[in-house]
Parts: C-alpha cells; sequence; structure tokens
C-alpha cells in the first residue's frame, strides 16, 4: 500500500510538472485565457480561468448529416417488427434521423430501466434491448433524437397530485381525459431532465423537448383549478407572463443541465406561437423558448391551421401555407443574436376529420410540397410526423 501511495505522488508531481512547463510555455503564446497567480511564481506562473468540464461518452459514434430529415417513431414500432421497415425506409431514401419516443404521451418510458432506477415503475417494455436499437441505429448512420413529452404526464399527475392541477378533489383532466403535471414546480423539472440524462446516457445524439408548456386554454381555468405557483407565487408578473417565464426557464434550466452530455436540445411549438407575442394559455414564447435550444421544431401540420395567412382552407393549400409560416419564422428567427436550427414538423397524414371540402387526401405530391415550400425559404431541416408510422412511399425527400 506504501509503494502505491509513493508512485501516486510521483505521477502526480511529474504531471504536476508537466502541466506548469506547458503553462509557462503558453505565456509565450499570449495566451488570453490565462491569468498570473500571486506567488509560488517559481511553481505556478498562471491557472486557467475555465478547468475542462465532464463530458459524457457513450461509446456510440454517430455524425450529424447535412440536413436532419427524419421520422417520428413510436416506442411500439421502435421495439416491434415495424423498426426493421422503417430503418429501410431511411436506407432507400434521403431521410437520415428518427425520433424515438422515450417518455411517452401518457408519461412512460418505453424500456424497461434498470431495477434500482427511480423510474422503474414507469417502464415499458416496448422496447426491449435498447443497447442493439441504438447499434442498428449507428450501423445505418440513421441519427437518433430522443422524444420526451414533459408536461402532459398522467402517469406522474396521478401519483403525485400535488404537482399537478385539481379540480375539486381531483386531479384535472382534459376532454380526452389526459392530465397535466404543473411547470411551477421544479421537481417536474427534475424529474423529466432526469429522464432525458438518462437518454443521453443510452447514447441518443438529441434530446426533443414535447409538450412545454400549460394544457391548451389553461387561460380560462387557471383561476378555477388548483395549483401551486411554486417559486412564482411571488413573482411580480400576471398570470400570463409568469407562464411564460416558467416554461422558458424549464427550458434553460434543461439546457443548461445536459451540457456535459454534449447532446443537443430541441423543442416542440405549436407553429402559431411564431405569430404572437406569446401563447397567452400555454405559456409558450417562440422567441424566449428559441433562445435556449439549439433547434426549434415548429409543429406547422397545414391541418391544424385555421383561416391563418389568409389562406381559407390551409390543408388543401400545402405549399402556400408552409410557404408563408416560413417567411414569418425566419424573420422572427433574424432578430435573435444566436438563432437555433429550424426543423419545423411536416403533415404525413390525412386530416379526413375536417369535413368534406377542408382537406386533402396528403399523398406524395402533398408532402412534397411542404418540404418543397422550405427549401425555397431556406429551411432544410424537417421532420414528418404519422402517429401510426405509416408514412407515404415514393416520396423524394430532397425535391
Amino acid at each position: 500500500m506504501q509503494l502505491k501511495k509513493i508512485a501516486a505522488a510521483a505521477i502526480l508531481a511529474a504531471s504536476f510538472s508537466q502541466w506548469s512547463d506547458e503553462v509557462s510555455a503558453k505565456e509565450h503564446d499570449h495566451d488570453t485565457n490565462s491569468q498570473p497567480i500571486r506567488g509560488h511564481e517559481s511553481l505556478i506562473r498562471v491557472m486557467p480561468k475555465e478547468m475542462p468540464r465532464f463530458k459524457f461518452d457513450s461509446g456510440y459514434v454517430f455524425e450529424y448529416p447535412d440536413a436532419v430529415r427524419g421520422i417520428y417513431v413510436t416506442g411500439h414500432s421502435a421495439g416491434g417488427e415495424k423498426f426493421d421497415s422503417l430503418t429501410k425506409l431511411i436506407d432507400e431514401t434521403d431521410l437520415n434521423a428518427m425520433v424515438i419516443d422515450i417518455k411517452d404521451d401518457h408519461g412512460y418510458l418505453t424500456y424497461k430501466p434498470e431495477p434500482d432506477s427511480k423510474f422503474k415503475d414507469i417502464g415499458k417494455p416496448y422496447i426491449k434491448d435498447p443497447k442493439q436499437m441504438l447499434k442498428t441505429l449507428e450501423e445505418k448512420k440513421i441519427y437518433p433524437i430522443a422524444r420526451v413529452v414533459v408536461f402532459k404526464d398522467t402517469a406522474l399527475a396521478q401519483k403525485m397530485p400535488e404537482w399537478s392541477f385539481k379540480d375539486g378533489k381531483e386531479v384535472w383532466k382534459n376532454g380526452r381525459g389526459e392530465s397535466f403535471v404543473n411547470p411551477f414546480v421544479k421537481e417536474v423539472w427534475e424529474y423529466n431532465v432526469e429522464i432525458a440524462k438518462e437518454a443521453a446516457k443510452m447514447g441518443f445524439e438529441e434530446i426533443q423537448f414535447d409538450y412545454v408548456r400549460f394544457p391548451e386554454g389553461f387561460e380560462t381555468r387557471d383561476e378555477s383549478l388548483n395549483y401551486s405557483a411554486g417559486d412564482y407565487k411571488d413573482v411580480k408578473m400576471d398570470n400570463i407572463q409568469k407562464r411564460v417565464k416558467a416554461v422558458t426557464d424549464f427550458v434553460a434550466y434543461a439546457n443548461e443541465e445536459l451540457e456535459p452530455y454534449d447532446v443537443k436540445v430541441s423543442v416542440d411549438i405549436f407553429g402559431y406561437t411564431a405569430t404572437l407575442p406569446e401563447a397567452p394559455g400555454i405559456g409558450q414564447n417562440f422567441s424566449k423558448i428559441s433562445e435556449n435550444v439549439d433547434v426549434i421544431s415548429s409543429m406547422i401540420y397545414p391541418s391544424h391551421w385555421t383561416s391563418y395567412f389568409g389562406i381559407a382552407k390551409p390543408d388543401t393549400k400545402p405549399y402556400e401555407l408552409v410557404e408563408e409560416y416560413a417567411k414569418l419564422e425566419n424573420k422572427k428567427l433574424a432578430e435573435l443574436k444566436t438563432p437555433p436550427t429550424s426543423r419545423p414538423w411536416l403533415q404525413d397524414f390525412t386530416a379526413s376529420w375536417l369535413g368534406k371540402g377542408n382537406y386533402l387526401v396528403y399523398g406524395k405530391k402533398e408532402i412534397e410540397d411542404q418540404i418543397r415550400a422550405l427549401n425555397d425559404q431556406g429551411i432544410n431541416e424537417y421532420l414528418l410526423w404519422n402517429a401510426s408510422n405509416r408514412y407515404t412511399p415514393n416520396v423524394d425527400y430532397t425535391p
């Protein structure tokens, strides 16, 4: 044991001596990232202002594509037979990325974590072998993005009602029977960011946060529901601004916490938020969120707009709708000091619920029209959404 201590001390001394010599040499190179230290000048001339920070290495190697062109993949698809057909689609086309559910719309993990994990009770066995899945993506050079649904979380709301919104004594549910957790509660932030860190450790190159918002229409129920305002209780702002601040603060917190894991951070956001100073009920401010992410993914499905941009039936005009949105978004992002990459969500589904005359059957032409509209405005990245992961064949993804 004594010999081991002496050897360790010798190694430390040698390393220190080498570091001192390197630092002295840097003085002559006018190294602007160093500063003199008073005393012990014979041993140490300067020290770095910032020491190297920890960076996590998953062991996988992925390269960022020329431009991300991706598809949405559920946990069921990623862990089932459909995974082979989806990877084949990417192999045979100019697609190059997958957005894979890791925490889904109900609040469950799509894989089973380790038995000692704090999240073991929300794990589902959809993706049976995440390591093999990521190895396959690595071999096929498919850029992996982990989708983490944040504040829409029925599982957590039921488990921790005090972190949610209550209607009387019961946890509030929307018209679809879904519950949300409260963006004012910092424990909810930590919970979701810890899940995001697990996804980064698994090997995902990017974390995409979805449902980063209050429930839709919250401005009509913010005074009727019971919930905690947390640290925002005494903030001198109206309720709208408090919601905006809480959502923006979460995004900034997540970005900072994930920095050591060397992953990109992206956020899904309603397309219409770019048309407003801020969405009053849900707390999304396009510009403020964009300032805190690497990628902003506006959901601009033509079917989800009413008569915006002077287009009476947007679903029937996919090129025109996407073109007008892209023009607006470009202006908004140009106002930012360090704008994120724009990577909108596009529509690969048919919105028949809009009724006869208000929708088109979306196929090859309609998808290519959306992509071309983005390209014509200088936006080259996009993601395609189909909830069932049935994507239109024979599409030219770089028209």
